[in-house]
């Protein structure tokens, strides 16, 4: 699986459960700033316990920026012309000068 969805899947799980505790914790307060505390809470703990997550995600989203630059370098390198013909290719005939 992408690192980058099993990250935010966590996050969002993580977010669900603080959410569903802190809900059914008798304050007194209006739901929607339970629901911004349960946000709090749940981004600090992830911060501490997902760790290792983040990071193969962070090097997931390196190694395809690095791809991506090597595909746009390739291909700018082609419509200059400064891609060398592969092997056992033949050079374009060019025309006798007139």
């Amino acid at each position: 699986m992408n690192p980058f969805v099993k990250y935010t899947l966590a996050r969002l799980g993580l977010f669900a459960v603080v959410a569903a505790i802190i809900l059914v914790l008798p304050f007194h307060i209006e739901v929607l700033l339970k629901l911004m505390v349960a946000l709090l809470v749940s981004a600090g703990l992830s911060f501490a316990l997902m760790r290792g997550m983040r990071e193969e995600m962070a090097e997931h989203m390196a190694a395809s920026s690095r791809e991506r630059a090597q595909a746009k370098a390739k291909l700018r390198a082609a419509l200059a012309g400064d891609e060398p013909e592969p092997a056992g290719s033949q050079p374009a005939e060019s025309k006798p000068a007139e």
